[in-house]
């Protein structure tokens, strides 16, 4: 269990879990050809959740003092498991992702393709050991990265088998695969500052110079709160003209009730949060928006499928 903890096992099915979404739910329901068969997009997700496992791993290797301030009772590396079993374990992932990632990009005939492997691997490891404590440059890794696990399900469905006949619809559905992935990065990016918000006083005596340690936390929540109207702003439009203009009515309460409404009370919240519980809640809060968030292209496609 304890290893299980250490690779983020939660984090690691959302994101399994997402990709499973946007095949089967979105790709799949659209009656076009797909670069990859089931099994292939299962080698894909496989090789993302181990890239992503290694990272975590990695992170944690070079977060032991700083969990030790933040979240003693979390701290794995040292006590259950050592760290050169957690190198290994790094190593095993991350080699396994590449090869995979190397496997794949040969099946759809863009070994070149390879290569993003080798870099999110890279960026994952220089994320951990140096780029993370540099000021916003780690929170906008950290949310790039979550947002290409979207883009990167076009890149290997449906690029390598768009042709000048079928480019507009191929066209349109890798749009709404960036739509999503803009929307993934922008809430990432806020909740990695709820997060430094959150570990302001480990971050701090370990030498961070993240946002809330140069800024302070009350203008550091000021920044989240304008921020929080970015996404707010942008569903309010999508909405209105993609969705309820579509006649899409169940797919509008589904955006209202589960994404727009929990955003607003989040923006509600930031302003006047000040403690280290706060700011978990309003964490965890927008990994759950994020996670609707990715649910609302099923409701989408069904909802399409009705109406059709």
């Amino acid at each position: 269990m304890n290893f299980l903890k250490l690779i983020r096992y939660q984090n690691l099915i959302m994101l399994a879990f997402m990709q499973l979404i946007f095949r089967f739910g979105f790709l799949k329901l659209q009656n076009i050809p797909l670069a990859l068969s089931d099994w292939q997009y299962g080698i894909l997700i496989l090789a993302t959740t181990c890239l992503a496992a290694g990272g975590y791993l990695i992170n944690n290797i070079f977060d032991v003092e700083t969990d030790t301030e933040n979240k003693p009772q979390n701290v794995i590396i040292g006590k259950s498991i050592s760290e050169t079993k957690a190198y290994n374990f790094y190593i095993g992932f991350t080699v396994t992702g590449v090869a995979l990632g190397f496997y794949l990009s040969n099946v759809i005939e863009k070994p070149s393709f390879a290569s993003l492997f080798i870099v999110i691997a890279a960026t994952l490891y220089f994320y951990a050991t140096s780029l993370k404590q540099s000021l916003l440059i780690g929170n906008i890794i950290v949310a790039f990265l979550i947002s290409f696990s979207v883009l990167i399900i076009g890149l290997f469905d449906l690029y390598p088998i768009t042709s000048d006949e079928n480019r507009p619809i191929m066209g349109l559905l890798f749009g709404i695969l960036i739509d999503y992935a803009v929307f993934a990065f922008i809430l990432n990016f806020i909740r990695e500052i709820v997060k430094d918000l959150e570990d302001i006083n480990g971050d701090y005596s370990q030498g961070m110079n993240t946002l809330p340690i140069a800024l302070g936390i009350k203008r550091t929540t000021r920044i989240v709160f304008a921020l929080s109207f970015i996404p707010i702003i942008s569903i309010i439009y999508y909405i209105n003209k993609y969705i309820f203009a579509s006649h899409l009515y169940l797919s509008t309460i589904f955006g209202l009730v589960f994404i727009l409404a929990p955003l607003i009370y989040f923006t509600v919240k930031i302003w006047s949060s000040k403690t280290k519980k706060e700011f978990h809640f309003l964490s965890t809060l927008l990994k759950w928006i994020l996670f609707f968030g990715m649910l609302s292209i099923v409701i989408i496609s069904i909802n399409m499928l009705q109406n059709a």
